[in-house]
């Protein structure tokens, strides 16, 4: 087996340990948790590989093994009540063996990493116990939520394409879903981390990560509640801002991993936008007087009725735009990106970062109606902001989204096409 199989098939092996070591240690199981789960995945892992040169009986030695640790620990646990049992001395033992068996006839860089590994888990107990500690009921939902969604759910949908105009694969959709539902968890548990104490600019930063839409709508809402000063105003307006421009790094991010030959081409005007938006956040921190308080409470980003409705409309999204695309061609594509993009800017982005990896759509027209899209989904935030803040914030919104809704209009008609930075297509392929 190739290095890189045997390390892909090792990763999977530590991220199920750790993922069912993570729920016994939230459980306060007393015989293993966080860090043994992974350690005997692993064990299993490894003997299974060496069983292939060595015989079967490696693998049922191993297993033997396990077994037998698992019932002296609760021999013990059974009459010692008070006793703290684990077992992670012993599973690190048994691997350990295993790897120095592995090293005679397997790649040293592989024993070296596993090696390497269960000295860092070993180390990490009280950080790993501590992090767990932490952890809410309602944070241990979202996890098990994203891995029903992405371990679950993607393996078992097929994958080949369905319906008009053979665009609707259940496969590509729901791998999209699991796409922006992992973005938005990363930033959700950031914002565990950071969240009560998220100054203006990690308040606009996570924001963006989990939802810049919500984001709006729950600072908006601040601003009419109760009386603002000036300067807060402005601080919950860079909020604001800075949430929408971390939601067209997204959109960046979305192109390099669904459309990595193009992202030489389609990325270069959508980051000369994020740069207009840049330096009008740096301007903002210039007259930075205070800070915009704790942010929000943010919801669980992994719901799998969040999950079915942006699957529903990535699936309705990528069905209007191939039909815009037959019947109407190019400029029928523009009216839906800015109707979709009122809603939900990742649909479209998706749709048509696939639609361009299969050449369906040229790259230059792609590129523009990503663009729609993205200034249509500003144009809305800016309305919610003034329908649910107070006018002063509706002022400043508007201000520093028009700048950048007109940048975005003289980027789509100035822009070159023959514009192509060929080292970004050759890195992301």
């Amino acid at each position: 087996m190739p290095d890189i199989e045997l390390f892909q098939l090792l990763a999977i092996s530590l991220g199920l340990g750790l993922l069912v070591g993570l729920q016994r240690q939230h459980e306060r199981a007393r015989i293993a948790g966080i860090r043994t789960f992974p350690l005997i995945t692993l064990l299993g892992t490894m003997c299974a590989w060496l069983s292939q040169v060595f015989g079967g009986w490696i693998l049922a030695a191993g297993v033997l093994c396990v077994a037998a640790i698992t019932i002296v620990a609760n021999l013990l646990q059974s009459r010692h009540k008070d006793l703290d049992i684990g077992q992670t001395t012993e599973a690190a033992m048994l691997l350990m063996f295993v790897v120095g068996a592995y090293l005679v006839v397997g790649q040293t860089t592989v024993a070296v990493a596993i090696g390497g590994l269960v000295a860092i888990l070993l180390h990490l107990k009280e950080t790993l116990h501590q992090a767990i500690a932490k952890l809410g009921e309602k944070d241990l939902r979202a996890i098990m939520q994203f891995v029903l969604i992405s371990l679950v759910i993607l393996p078992v949908l097929p994958d080949q394409p369905y319906g008009p105009y053979q665009v609707l694969n259940p496969y590509n959709i729901w791998l999209m879903v699991v796409l922006i539902v992992g973005i938005s968890l990363a930033g959700y548990f950031a914002y565990k981390i950071f969240g009560t104490r998220a100054g203006t600019l990690l308040g606009g930063v996570l924001g963006g990560l989990i939802s810049s839409t919500a984001t709006t709508v729950t600072y908006a809402k601040r601003t009419k509640e109760q009386d603002k000063q000036s300067s807060s105003i402005n601080l919950i307006a860079l909020v604001i801002f800075i949430a929408t421009a971390v939601s067209l790094i997204r959109i960046i991010v979305e192109i390099s991993v669904v459309a990595p030959a193009t992202f030489g081409k389609v990325a270069p005007p959508l980051i000369a936008l994020l740069v207009v938006m840049a330096i009008l956040i740096a301007f903002g921190f210039l007259f930075k007087k205070q800070d915009a308080g704790k942010m929000p409470e943010q919801n669980n980003p992994a719901q799998l009725k969040t999950a079915l409705v942006f699957g529903a409309i990535y699936a309705i999204v990528m069905l209007a735009t191939a039909a815009a695309k037959d019947h109407f061609g190019d400029s029928g594509l523009y009216l839906v990106a800015f109707i979709s993009g009122l809603t939900d800017v990742d649909a479209i982005t998706l749709s048509t970062s696939r639609l361009m990896n299969t050449q369906t759509i040229e790259t230059g027209t792609g590129w523009k109606v990503i663009m729609v899209a993205a200034l249509s989904n500003i144009a809305f935030k800016g309305a919610m902001a003034g329908v649910l803040g107070s006018r002063r914030l509706f002022m400043r919104v508007a201000f520093l989204f028009g700048i950048v809704i007109v940048a975005g209009a003289l980027i789509i008609w100035l822009w070159p096409e023959s514009f192509t930075l060929n080292w970004l297509s050759s890195t992301q392929a």
